[in-house]
């Protein structure tokens, strides 16, 4: 929490906070961001903002242009809120989505003794078996610290190629108070084989010919390396994890992938070309083909 002043000589209205963005965002969207940043970032209530509380306004004109120049109000406030935790992120991981926590909840649901409600998944008494769970591609440790603090009896390893997505990761995980031992590792280049129980990724996926599609506040400001893969080999990052899981996961193992929709077709027949079986593939919250899980 940042430090206000209330006794400013100057001070912005939440209205005067807002209402440029509209320039962005649409003024739902413009109003949520605004609420963001007031609750999150300076840790006041909508009854103080009501009530004419407000930070000092210096600090809130630079945020503001932050926001205007198309910056994720996530990386302009250092946090995200994912399953109900709150994560540290900066440009050097991606922003954690609501897709990718519909993932996580599918490995809660068959890894732990869970009842499904409406369109949640509510933990009703968690029966974790103990297993060994590897999360490739770990960014800002997301899904590998939501795992540890789900699935507590679980060993969680996470490996990704930054160092810096490793740092925030291991923040991450002193923040959701989960032991992950986070790892530096090329999955394309021939890693260590151990033995695991699951290995679940949301690697790059998106090619580069679909860039032009892209909402530019992610085209401009978060990490290409996490996102893309060449247009020529929209698999790449499946097959090498797919290839290593033929080595590395115990018989009957799982994987578990976030997955371009584009592609679901060719990725569940690659699977089951590498020896997988019982691959299933579910949509997302938006009707999408979004993730996926095979047997080993």
């Amino acid at each position: 929490m940042r430090n206000y002043c209330y006794l400013c000589s100057k001070t912005m209205t939440n209205q005067e906070l807002w209402r440029p963005l509209t320039a962005v965002y649409d003024e739902r969207e413009a109003q949520a961001v605004a609420r963001m940043v007031l609750e999150v970032h300076f840790g006041l209530t909508m009854a103080e903002v009501l009530c004419g509380q407000m930070p000092d306004e210096r600090e809130l004109r630079q945020i503001q242009q932050r926001l205007l120049a198309g910056e994720p109000v996530q990386y302009v406030i250092g946090e995200a809120e994912f399953g109900g935790r709150r994560f540290c992120v900066a440009p050097g991981v991606l922003i954690p989505r609501p897709e990718t926590y519909e993932l996580c909840q599918w490995v809660i649901e068959e890894r732990g003794d869970n009842e499904v409600r409406g369109t949640r998944y509510e933990v009703r008494e968690m029966s974790p078996r103990g297993e060994r769970i590897l999360d490739i591609g770990t960014g800002s440790g997301c899904i590998a610290c939501t795992l540890a603090a789900e699935l507590t009896e679980a060993e969680v390893t996470a490996w990704d190629i930054s160092e810096e997505a490793l740092a925030i990761a291991r923040e991450n995980a002193k923040r959701t108070h989960v032991h992950v031992s986070f790892e530096l590792v090329d999955v394309l280049h021939s890693p260590t084989i151990s033995r695991y129980d699951l290995i679940v990724s949301n690697p790059p996926y998106i090619c580069q010919q679909e860039a032009e599609a892209m909402e530019r506040h992610v085209l401009d400001h978060e990490p290409h390396l996490a996102l893309f893969v060449p247009d020529d080999d929209p698999l790449l990052f499946y097959r090498a994890i797919a290839q290593y899981g033929s080595h590395a996961l115990t018989p009957g193992g799982s994987l578990f992938f976030e997955i371009n929709p584009l592609y679901a077709t060719e990725l569940s027949a690659l699977l089951s070309a590498m020896s997988y079986h019982d691959i299933e593939i579910r949509n997302d919250q938006f009707d999408k083909p979004r993730m996926i899980k095979a047997t080993r």
